[in-house]
Order: structure tokens, then sequence, then C-alpha cells
């Protein structure tokens, strides 16, 4: 597995990791892992391939817990990342909500530290200032090696990378969103920073599992998302009939192109979900497949790039 840097002073970690919201959280997506000792062979069998980073969150139900036993004989093998800030209220980034939630964390994933700690969203009520400040006393105190936010504008991602390094920047970035491109992916390339791409599967559309509305279970949110209803679902169903094809021509899946793609920057590790053990060998696969100029120029066509206002560094 070819592995990248969190930042300029982060660990290293396989390309393609393990997304865990779907670990733990029985009653969200169509498919899930709905119970400890599937969450524990999920994992072991990504550890075993040489998918390092795990990334959870204290809003995915019981995912901390699973992840924290399948980690109690091999914390070493692996990059922990879990994130905090989302509330019944709301969201809290005030400082003792920071300290209270990583204490939190610790206690239901059973580790005496976390790899990398994310604020989940920014709090508009606190400055960013405020939040990372009491994150990097986190990393002083030995709680945490290193922070992230999610969802930050590239100037929060600025004024918090003054008060502590980050580490990654976690946002959606797939063939269906390429907004990070324009701004976002050209300054962390500039400030050492890595982005952690979620949904680069396009919330699983892009793995070609979808033919129709109804496929989707009656309590699956995507069933509330434009993207997946009405004559959307039918438009993005063309685009990924094209997408298909030329997975075809490459011997490879949809999902594997998809994922191959989201690494052609330097900067970007992918952490796709997954519930099954053979769709993480097929995610881990995908780090292999070579994209030529032809394939990516075909995707490029199918999925425009916003209009940037600086070029982006290529593998």
């Amino acid at each position: 597995m070819e592995s990248r840097t969190l930042g300029n002073r982060g660990p290293r970690v396989s390309a393609i990791g393990l997304g865990c919201m779907s670990i733990g959280i029985a009653d969200t997506y169509t498919s899930s892992v709905r119970d400890e000792a599937s969450a524990v062979a999920l994992i072991d069998r990504a550890l075993d391939l040489g998918v390092t980073l795990l990334d959870t969150a204290d809003i995915y139900g019981v995912s901390e817990q699973y992840v924290g036993k399948a980690l109690a004989r091999r914390r070493d093998q692996a990059v922990l990342a879990t994130k905090f800030g989302f509330v019944e209220r709301g969201i809290d980034g005030s400082p003792r909500h920071v300290r209270e939630a990583c204490d939190a964390s610790l206690r239901r994933l059973g580790v005496d530290h976390i790899d990398l700690y994310y604020l989940h969203r920014v709090d508009p009520a606190v400055p960013i200032e405020e939040t990372v400040g009491a994150m990097a006393d986190l990393v002083r105190a030995g709680k945490v090696r290193h922070i992230g936010l999610s969802e930050a504008a590239p100037d929060t991602v600025r004024r918090a990378h003054k008060v502590h390094p980050l580490a990654a920047i976690q946002n959606e970035y797939s063939l269906w969103t390429r907004d990070p491109e324009d701004e976002l992916l050209p300054l962390l390339e500039q400030l050492g920073i890595a982005l952690v791409a979620y949904s680069p599967l396009g919330r699983g559309f892009l793995a070609g599992r979808f033919r129709k509305p109804e496929d989707l279970a009656p309590g699956d949110w995507r069933r509330g998302n434009p993207r997946f209803q009405g004559d959307n679902f039918a438009k993005n169903l063309a685009l990924l009939d094209q997408v298909e094809s030329l997975a075809e021509q490459k011997g490879c899946t949809p999902a594997q192109l998809a994922l191959a793609w989201s690494l052609r920057h330097p900067s970007v590790i992918s952490i796709p979900k997954a519930s099954r053990l053979e769709h993480v060998r097929a995610n881990r696969a995908s780090a292999d497949i070579l994209l030529e100029a032809p394939t990516l120029a075909a995707l490029d066509a199918i999925f425009p790039a916003p209009r940037r206002k600086k070029p982006l560094q290529m593998v």
C-alpha cells in the first residue's frame, strides 16, 4: 500500500484509509456494520491489508467503542483519527468542550492518545483561535498527537494553522464534489497540510450499487439527498454509466476508478467507508491503479473541474 504523510509533521499513513461512519450506526446506511464482532473482523482485515488510517467520530454511535475493541491488541499498527464538535444543541467548539470531548473519546476508544483529533465542524460562535488553542493544549498534554479541522474554509484554515500546525483538513472530495480544487487544495499544498477526502465515492453513488432510489433502504438518509432524488438521480445515473464504461476499459470497478482518481494529488488521502470485507479489499486495490492522461481527461469531461485560481500539483 502506498503511504502518504499527514501534513509536514504528521505520521505516514496508507493512501487509502477506512472511514468508520458506517461501523456502529445501524440505521443510517443501507449497508452498515451492525455488531461488534463484524466490526472487529472488518478492521482486522483492513489492517492486514495495510490500511493504517482509521477515521471515526464521537457522533458515530458506538463506532469509537468498536474501533477501540479492534485496536485492543493492534494499537501500534494504526493511525487513529476521531472527531468532536457536534452536540445535541448544534456545534460546540468551546475550550471546555474540547477537553471534555477528548477525555470521553479516549475512554470509549480505550486508548491513551489519539493520533489525529479533528474539530468536526467549525463553531461560528467561538473564534477558531480559541478552539485550536485548546486542541493544542491536548497535544502538549500528550492526549493528542496531531490536530485537524473538518469542512473549514480557507481563511479559517490559515488562522487555525497560525495557532498550531494542522496535519489535515477533512472535506468531502470526489468526482462529484471537486470544490476543494479551487482554493482549498492549493492552500493546503502551500501550508503542508493533507486533505483527507471523505465520501470519495460520492456517498456510494459512484460505486454503482444504486440503480434506482428504491435500492436505498427506507431509513437510509441518502433518500433525502437531492442527488438521489427524481430527475437528479436519472442524470447522475447517466454520468455513472460513462464512469462504468471507463472502468471496464481499465479492468477495474467504478468505485476503484473513482478512488484512484482521488489519489492523483500527492496531498490527498481517501477514507472510503466499507461494511464488507470484500469492499475493504477492493478499496485497498484501487491505490495500485495508474490513471493515464486520456482516462483523466475523460473523467474531467464527465465531471468538470471548478475554475481554479492556482494550479494544482499532480502525482
